[in-house]
């Protein structure tokens, strides 16, 4: 019987690795290192394709759609960080970005036996958030084969929703299953077979350009300032005010003055001291400007 997934290059086993059992500890190491340093390359290769599904995606969620990341495993469990990160870093409600993972929460921690072999769960996971024509669905999957994320692209599709794949093989199916397809193939991994490894760094990676440059085209930072954070603690409350002092100019009492006022919302607080406003008039000229600080600034 031939095993479809022997010919994934991510499931082959590299001879440079075969010894390394019995190798000291930084000569491990320096493998791994050595290994991972190919990945950056692997992702510039997929930029084009990086590119091209960020600006459907942002433009669906100019109006008002939602970014929802499926799958499995490892795959899942990045979708889910990537996901989590944005509220506190760019101020998003939580159900703008989610993560979707097979077996549901529980599988965060543990292995969920079978979840990820669930074409129909993964279908009714999207069925149930009621995707619609507004909504990017992205599909996860270091083999680009895992069932659970095919049904829910395949649903997606059904559904009108813009679809895109991130796997780590060429020609993988969840390719052929998104109008946007994604492939980094950086090769076998160190351990054979470990995902986790090269592919979960090129997936890590990719989701981080595909949440950031989203949140950066919908006006969620300033230059590369994350002006809708949420200062949260005390770290974060500093930063804020650094922010406003940078952007404004102002001294410290005059930036925290503006921050406290405001409720601690840093474009808030950077528009009333600009423009010498108080905090309701600064959010109806930010409102008025779609929530873009450099256009409230300049207008």
């Amino acid at each position: 019987m031939i095993d479809p997934l022997r010919e994934l290059s991510t499931e082959q086993s590299d001879p440079r690795y075969s010894q390394i059992d019995r190798l000291p500890t930084d000569q491990i190491a320096q493998l791994m290192n050595q290994a991972d340093a190919a990945v950056p390359a692997a992702v510039a290769v997929a930029i084009p394709a990086i590119s091209d599904a960020i600006d459907a995606i942002s433009a669906r969620m100019a109006e008002g759609g939602r970014l929802l990341y499926v799958g499995a495993g490892t795959s899942g469990r990045l979708a889910v960080l990537d996901a989590s990160e944005c509220p506190p870093t760019f101020g998003t409600d939580p159900s703008l970005v989610q993560g979707i993972i097979a077996g549901g929460p529980d599988a965060l921690t543990r292995s969920v036996e079978g979840a990820e072999d669930d074409a129909e769960a993964g279908a009714a996971a999207l069925a149930d958030l009621e995707v619609g024509p507004l909504d990017s669905v992205v599909g996860v999957s270091a083999s680009g084969r895992a069932p659970f994320v095919l049904g829910a692209l395949a649903e997606a599709a059904v559904r009108g929703a813009v679809t895109v794949s991130l796997s780590c093989n060429e020609g993988a199916p969840l390719s052929a299953a998104a109008e946007h397809a994604i492939e980094v193939v950086v090769g076998p991994e160190v351990v054979t077979g470990s995902t986790r490894l090269k592919a979960g760094t090129a997936q890590k990676l990719v989701l981080n350009m595909i949440s950031t440059i989203c949140m950066v085209k919908l006006g969620r930072t300033y230059g590369n300032q994350m002006v809708e954070m949420s200062a949260m603690n005390s770290k974060l409350a500093d930063r804020a005010l650094r922010m406003v002092r940078d952007i404004t100019g102002a001294d410290h009492e005059a930036a925290g003055a503006a921050l406290d006022a405001a409720g601690g919302q840093t474009k808030i607080a950077v528009l009333m001291i600009q423009h010498g406003l108080d905090a309701d008039a600064a959010r109806a000229l930010l409102s008025s400007h779609g929530e873009r600080l450099s256009d409230a600034l300049s207008g």
